[in-house]
């Protein structure tokens, strides 16, 4: 882990790019307090699936924040539901939003995973860029 409070925390986003800690990354991932999956997968909401999805849920969160790109827009209902059956708390909003609230949500000490999609993002880490 790149802090020093030995935690993930989202520095900058702008379109198409996040930075968590002294790394920036192009592509969609997922960022917990303790945990950075930097190969997660969808490049746009529609091709998100139940298997991203199952990646989410190993990590055990309380609550999900799905950043779903510049837009807010709902994955479909069955999705949705895969969380929430696993009694994880979903929470969808643009990615920006999703970034802000995250680092929020991990400031008080919550179990939160950021599922961030960057749409037709390449996987790119750069450090100290």
């Amino acid at each position: 882990m790149d802090s020093a409070e030995g935690a993930y925390r989202i520095l900058g986003y702008s379109d198409g790019e996040i930075r968590i800690n002294d790394a920036r990354y192009s592509a969609s991932l997922l960022v917990s307090p303790d945990t950075l999956v930097t190969e997660w997968g969808p490049t746009s909401l529609e091709a998100l699936t139940s298997d991203h999805l199952q990646t989410v849920s190993e990590l055990a969160p309380e609550v999900v924040l799905l950043g779903t790109g510049a837009q807010q827009s709902f994955p479909g209902r069955e999705l949705m539901l895969s969380l929430m059956r696993g009694g994880i708390g979903l929470e969808v909003m643009d990615t920006a939003s999703a970034c802000r609230t995250y680092n929020l949500l991990m400031s008080e000490g919550r179990r939160v995973v950021a599922a961030l999609i960057l749409d037709g993002g390449e996987l790119t880490g750069t450090q100290g860029r």
